[in-house]
C-alpha cells in the first residue's frame, strides 16, 4: 500500500512526464481562429458563431445565430449578436465564423462512468458472454491487479477521451478516490468523485473513510459523493450511515438499480423488499440520489421515482452490450418524469467514451412504442445531466453559467448537408454521425483541446504509458 506522500510524488511525477515539452499553438503565436493578445487570459471573445445551440432559462432548445459568446475567467458574461460587439480589450479572440464555421453547443455531461476501469479495455470479449452477471463477477480479478499508478494513468485517459468527445462533466463511480482526484487536477476535468462505501476489491472501504474525505472536501478539486455497486451488497447499518452522510455533508449517492433480474431478488431476499422500496424505508429515495440501469421496475416503482426526484442515469449501450434488458424509457415518460441523464459506463461496456453514440443509441433502443425527438436527447446530454449531477451552473450557455464549451466543425463529414431554413436540424445531425470528436474543447473559461490537440496532456505519451500498464496488468493476471 502507498502512503500519502508516495501518492503524492506520483501525482507530481506524472504531472510533470505527460506535459508537453513544447508550447501549444495557442501559448506561440496568434494563428487560424485564434488573435492572442495575452497568453495568460482571463477574457475571451467567442465571435461570429453561425449556430449556438442551448436551452433557454425555462430548458427550451434555442438556436441562436450569428451571435458571440463573452467570456471572463470562468463564466460565460454575455450572448449578444456578433455586429454588437467592439473586439477591443479581449484577452483572445476565436473566431468561429472562419473556413466554414463552428458550431457550439454546452459541454456535455456524462452522468455514470468508472475511469479507472479504462485500461481495461479489451480485457473480455463481453458480447460473447452470457450477461452482466457473468461480466461482473470477472472485472474483480482483473481490478485487484491494478496498482495505484495504473488507476490514475486509467483515469486520465479516460476522462481525455471523454474531453475529445464533448464531455466536461463526470460523474465517476469507483472505489479508490486519490486516481480520481489525480487525473481531475491533471486533466481540468469537473468531476463528482463518488467513492464505494462496501468494495469487492477494497474491503477497507466502509462510512467512516467518506466521513474523513468529506471533512477535507473543499480542498480537492473534484467533487466527493458516495456509491454503491449494488443496493444488496450493503448492510442496514451502512444504508443508514449513507442517509447520515447525505444530509450532514450535503453528498449525492449513486449505485447501480435493478440491472439485472438476480440483483433484483438479492435485494429482495436480504431486504425482504425490491430496491426501490428498500431506498424509501432508509429514507435515501430523494433528489440527492442517481439511479443507473434502473431495468427492472415496475410502474409503482417508476411513480416512487419520479415523487421524489431521483435522478436516473440511462446506459443504453451497455444495457444491449451485457444483455441486461431494455430501460423503460416510455413508462418514465408517460409519469412526465423529466430527469432523465445519459452515462458512458466503463470500456468493458462500450469501447467509445461518448454520450453522443448514447444518445443515438436511446433512440435506436426504444423505437418499439415512439420515436425520442432529437431536442429531448440533446437536453439528456445536457441540462439533464446537469440537474440529475446538481450542476446549477453547467449544461446551459447562458450568463452567469460556467464557460463549459464544445466546440464542432461545421464544414465537415455528417453535418453537411443541413436544412439552411431549419437549422435545428443540425442537432440530428451531430447525435446520428458516428466518428464526430470537438475542434475545440474549453471547460471553465480554459481552452483544453485546440485543433482537436488535448493542450494539457500529450496523448502519445499518455497512450504509451497505457499500453504499458494495461499489458503489466495482463501478465499479472496470467500469472493467478
Amino acid at each position: 500500500m502507498t502512503t500519502i506522500s508516495q501518492n503524492i510524488d506520483l501525482y507530481n511525477q506524472l504531472s510533470k512526464e505527460l506535459k508537453h515539452e513544447k508550447k501549444s499553438d495557442l501559448d506561440k503565436i496568434s494563428k487560424g481562429r485564434y488573435d492572442i493578445n495575452n497568453i495568460e487570459y482571463k477574457t475571451v471573445l467567442i465571435h461570429n458563431i453561425p449556430f449556438i445551440f442551448t436551452c433557454d432559462e425555462v430548458d427550451h432548445i434555442v438556436c441562436k445565430n450569428n451571435h458571440s459568446i463573452i467570456i471572463e475567467n470562468d463564466l460565460i458574461k454575455d450572448i449578444v449578436p456578433s455586429h454588437t460587439i467592439k473586439t477591443d480589450n479581449f484577452d483572445i479572440i476565436y473566431d468561429a465564423g472562419k473556413k466554414g464555421g463552428i458550431v457550439v453547443t454546452p459541454g456535455f455531461i456524462n452522468t455514470h462512468a468508472h475511469p479507472p476501469m479504462y485500461l481495461m479495455r479489451t480485457a473480455m470479449v463481453l458480447d460473447e458472454g452470457e450477461g452482466i452477471d457473468e461480466t461482473i463477477a470477472a472485472m474483480p480479478k482483473w481490478e485487484r491487479q491494478m496498482t495505484f499508478e495504473d488507476q490514475t494513468v486509467s483515469t486520465i485517459g479516460d476522462l481525455t477521451e471523454q474531453q475529445k468527445n464533448g464531455v466536461t462533466s463526470t460523474v465517476s463511480h469507483y472505489a479508490t478516490f486519490f486516481p480520481i482526484e489525480y487525473a481531475t487536477k491533471i486533466t481540468n476535468h469537473n468531476t463528482i468523485n463518488a467513492i464505494s462505501v462496501a468494495s469487492n476489491t477494497h474491503p477497507e472501504n466502509n462510512p467512516e473513510l467518506i466521513e474523513i474525505l468529506a471533512k477535507n472536501q473543499n480542498t480537492y478539486k473534484s467533487r466527493l459523493a458516495i456509491s454503491l455497486h449494488y443496493l444488496y451488497k450493503s448492510t442496514p447499518e451502512i444504508l443508514s450511515k449513507i442517509k447520515g452522510l447525505m444530509e450532514q455533508y450535503n453528498l449525492i449517492f449513486t449505485f447501480h438499480m435493478a440491472e439485472s433480474e438476480m440483483v433484483v431478488e438479492k435485494c429482495k431476499e436480504k431486504y425482504g423488499m425490491n430496491e426501490v422500496d428498500t431506498l424509501e424505508k432508509f429514507g435515501i429515495l430523494n433528489k440527492d440520489l442517481i439511479a443507473s440501469h434502473c431495468i427492472y421496475l415496475n410502474k409503482k416503482d417508476i411513480e416512487k421515482l419520479s415523487k421524489n426526484n431521483v435522478g436516473i442515469s440511462h446506459l443504453p449501450t451497455s444495457n444491449t452490450i451485457h444483455k441486461s434488458g431494455v430501460f423503460p424509457f416510455w413508462g418514465f415518460e408517460e409519469s412526465g418524469f423529466k430527469n432523465i441523464s445519459l452515462g458512458t459506463d466503463g470500456v468493458v461496456s462500450k469501447s467509445r467514451l461518448d454520450i453522443l453514440s448514447e444518445a443515438y443509441q436511446t433512440r435506436i433502443t426504444h423505437l418499439y412504442k415512439k420515436t425520442i425527438k432529437f431536442s429531448l436527447l440533446f437536453k439528456m446530454m445536457t441540462v439533464n445531466g446537469a440537474r440529475v449531477a446538481h450542476m446549477k451552473d453547467r449544461g446551459k450557455l447562458l450568463p452567469g453559467m460556467k464557460a463549459d464549451i464544445a466546440f464542432w466543425k461545421l464544414k465537415d463529414r455528417g453535418f453537411i448537408p443541413y436544412d439552411k431554413n431549419k437549422p435545428i436540424s443540425l442537432i440530428g445531425n451531430l447525435i446520428t454521425h458516428g466518428g464526430r470528436s470537438v475542434r475545440d474543447l474549453m471547460i471553465n473559461g480554459k481552452f483544453i483541446i485546440q485543433r482537436r490537440k488535448h493542450k494539457l496532456v500529450n496523448e502519445s505519451k499518455l497512450l504509451e504509458k497505457t499500453q504499458i500498464a494495461h499489458m503489466g496488468i495482463r501478465e499479472r493476471v496470467s500469472n493467478l
